[in-house]
């Protein structure tokens, strides 16, 4: 179910990217209200995985007696809102490029931001690895 829900939080970041590029293609009278509907959906899809990432987060530390495991996961969802911090700030960094063209250090911005993501994602990636690691070394 775990491995589940970080395939899920993929494609949602997979739709919420793909609805941002639509939503920039509207420029310069941008269908702000077609967006905010997305944001809403996306939001409520990240707290529906998150709450179901905290369910078994606390049912490996009290019924499994794994608080390594639990660890895991805590590092995961800091991580993983981490994320999605970034690429809300990505996504406005590239509609604040896209209105100033002139602008280069709009897009060293989104140079410097999407470095960030990509260490971000190897982050997510190491405790993922040690996560399916210490997992499998009980069974």
């Amino acid at each position: 179910i775990f491995y589940h829900l970080q395939s899920e939080r993929v494609e949602t970041y997979r739709l919420f990217e793909e609805g941002h590029e639509a939503y920039l293609r509207t420029g310069p009278h941008y269908d702000f209200d077609h967006y905010r509907q997305l944001v809403h959906e996306i939001t409520q899809a990240f707290c529906g995985i998150s709450k179901e990432v905290l369910e078994i987060k606390g049912r490996l530390h009290d019924e499994f007696d794994r608080p390594d495991l639990s660890e895991h996961i805590e590092k995961l969802q800091n991580k993983e809102k981490e994320k999605l911090e970034l690429t809300a700030k990505l996504q406005l960094a590239k509609q604040q490029a896209q209105d100033q063209p002139e602008d280069q250090s709009c897009q060293e911005q989104i140079q410097e931001i999407k470095h960030k993501i990509i260490q971000n994602k190897e982050a997510l990636s190491e405790i993922m690895q040690d996560f399916k690691y210490d997992s499998e070394e009980c069974d």
